[in-house]
């Protein structure tokens, strides 16, 4: 402020010095920071370039959205807490063979967890078959529950929802909710407000309406993340609300795929849940009571794979390029929005160039109406590569799903786009087992209702060709 009121009383000419060094000094700032920190090349020269245009505007977009505060924050937090439980029997743990074993070993160097048999994996359909489930669990609960979801909504639903979390509470269970900053309300969350009104723990994931923490608006958490006294857990790609029960037809219907998980690899999940609860609220929870010793439930083998713009960085999407990387017969993709970046694509136009059947599932009417748009343009390179992109008929399906050769499965809460990829934080599941692999598949490919072409894309109009590229800008905010 002083320096403010030192520049009111300045001659014009000297408010023109005054102003000229600033802006050099700012930029000089800006330009050695993106050199020390940026790592995308492209971000690097637009916040350069930008700066030194406009070098006080660039200055204080760039401290705003620009300097990712949350890898320093994450790994400040993370060096301070040892996260890797140890009471996962080494029985437990397996190692792959065959020609999957690179895809095993780069992924569990990377994330530090090791691949676990003995769980079962049962899939449910829409919220319909997920919420009975859900809530039976919920309403067992003794030790703990942890849920962490995109949406929270405050409808009947999630009223339902809230009760059974309050109830679990009330018995003595240990009780924690985390929702997202912007999915379940920025200016309002009224589940929330209920929830903490009757004594639950819920907090709001990088929420805040102080200016200088406005940069961490566009980084969200889009898992979907419940666990049951550390013994049975719920992952996938469904939110909690009115609209993913089908069956009482609401006005906009979300068809989805959940997964309901038991075995060792609950561990695996209950410890993403409580980094993250970490991360936000500093709370250690990191207790012995919460990883109960395993039970062998089944034969199938999983690995939990979290991702993020922190010490997580696009571990979900390095997994999933060297899934195709390593394709030899079929990849099948489904997913709600389709706009990855050039290397994904590369690695999807290179599998089929060399004779693999590709196939994308999208819907052919998303809820997001500038992503359809956008994804125009993305979908004409793996075309004129011999990638097969299908459009599935309403209602509209947010399932997140992968398979490879119908031998490996890839499921959770992560899109294939460049939001889903690189800024918001999500939890996937790798799943090794032939049979539920095969069953994933033919569930994709019952969705392959209309196959579009490089005839469809190239017959738009002049006027949507250019909005469909002019949307492709926004695509890493989309």
């Amino acid at each position: 402020m002083s320096a403010f009121y030192t520049y009111l009383f300045l001659t014009d000419f000297e408010q023109d010095w005054f102003l000229a060094v600033l802006r050099f000094v700012l930029l000089i700032v800006v330009t050695i920071h993106v050199l020390r920190h940026v790592r995308d090349t492209r971000s690097a020269i637009g916040w350069i370039g930008f700066t030194w245009i406009m070098p006080i505007t660039g200055f204080i977009l760039y401290t705003m959205f620009g300097v990712n505060r949350v890898v320093r924050r994450a790994q400040k937090l993370v060096s301070t807490q040892p996260w890797h439980n140890h009471s996962i029997d080494n029985m437990t743990k397996y190692y792959i063979k065959g020609h999957f074993y690179p895809l095993a070993k780069v992924v569990e160097g990377f994330t530090q967890r090791p691949l676990l048999i003995g769980n079962k994996v049962d899939t449910f359909y829409n919220g319909d078959q997920a919420y009975p489930a859900m809530l039976a669990a919920i309403n067992s609960a003794q030790v703990c529950v942890f849920l962490s979801t995109y949406i929270l909504k405050s409808d009947e639903t999630g009223r339902e929802f809230a009760d059974a979390l309050i109830a679990a509470q009330q018995r003595g269970a240990t009780v924690r909710v985390l929702v997202d900053g912007i999915g379940s309300g920025y200016f309002y969350c009224p589940i929330a407000k209920y929830l903490k009104k009757n004594g639950v723990l819920i907090d709001r994931f990088m929420h805040s309406f102080w200016p200088w923490k406005m940069p961490f608006i566009n980084l969200r958490t889009h898992k979907k993340i419940l666990i049951v006294d550390g013994k049975v857990g719920f992952i996938g790609g469904l939110n909690i609300a009115n609209e993913n029960k089908l069956s009482t037809n609401p006005k906009h219907p979300v068809s989805d795929t959940h997964f309901q998980i038991k075995g060792a690899i609950v561990h695996e999940l209950t410890e993403a849940f409580l980094q993250d609860w970490f991360f936000i609220t500093t709370e250690d929870l990191n207790k012995k009571k919460f990883f109960p010793k395993t039970t062998v439930e089944g034969n199938m083998i999983c690995r939990i794979i979290t991702a993020g713009p922190d010490s997580d960085m696009e571990k979900i999407k390095y997994t999933m390029m060297q899934a195709i990387s390593l394709a030899r017969n079929s990849i099948r993709i489904m997913t709600p929005y389709f706009l990855p970046d050039d290397r994904f694509l590369s690695l999807l136009c290179l599998a089929a160039v060399r004779g693999v059947n590709v196939e994308i599932i999208i819907p052919q009417k998303s809820n997001q109406r500038l992503v359809d748009w956008a994804r125009n343009i993305n979908n004409i390179l793996p075309l004129q590569y011999g990638c097969n992109i299908w459009l599935a008929k309403p209602p509209f399906n947010h399932s997140k799903l992968m398979v490879i050769d119908r031998m490996w499965s890839f499921v959770g809460s992560s899109n294939v786009d460049m939001r889903s990829l690189r800024l918001n934080f999500e939890v996937n599941m790798e799943i090794y087992h032939k049979e539920f692999a095969e069953d994933l598949d033919d569930f994709i490919c019952t969705h392959r209702h209309t196959l579009l072409t490089l005839d469809d894309l190239h017959h738009r109009s002049v006027f949507k060709k250019f909005r469909d590229s002019t949307t492709r800008l926004l695509l890493p905010y989309l």
